[in-house]
């Protein structure tokens, strides 16, 4: 690795930009997002922000169970957020489907089996600090080239 490639990894470990995407969640792991900008958790201190636009992520915080239609979409943000990235998944909601497993619009599969996902976060909904400790650890993984999609794997 050239001294250039050190300096970028340096910056994602210190300045992780994520965007958010709800995939048809309840809400719940996204009103846990909001506090992470608050004073109280201060996710900015350590460098986090959250954008708007995949084009600008290097991380991206996938919450909800896989439905038929946030499939496409899940796809689609995956595709726009350049390489090296990095994908965590809020709650139990995208490896289970959790309470909407059931339903018709519910494909029933991991988030896992649409995009490599680097962590999991568990809960229903997570604490704002394992969120804020998923995404740390998401960083540290695109700083030492370990993320799934850095390693060549991809799904769906």
């Amino acid at each position: 690795m050239n001294l250039l490639e050190r300096v970028v990894a340096i910056g994602r470990r210190r300045s992780p930009w994520v965007c958010r995407l709800n995939a048809g969640s309840c809400n719940g792991c996204d009103i846990e997002i909001t506090p992470l900008l608050s004073p109280r958790y201060d996710a900015e201190q350590v460098g986090v922000q959250l954008h708007g636009t995949p084009k600008h992520a290097d991380i991206v915080l996938i919450s909800g169970t896989l439905t038929l239609r946030s499939r496409r979409a899940i796809l689609d943000l995956y595709a726009q957020v350049p390489a090296p990235k990095a994908v965590v998944a809020l709650g139990s909601c995208p490896a289970s489907g959790n309470v909407f497993a059931d339903s018709p619009l519910v494909l029933g599969e991991s988030l896992d089996t649409v995009v490599p996902v680097d962590v999991w976060v568990p809960g229903c909904p997570p604490r704002p600090q394992a969120i804020l400790d998923g995404i740390l650890r998401a960083a540290r993984l695109l700083e030492e080239g370990a993320t799934r999609s850095q390693q060549g794997e991809s799904v769906s």
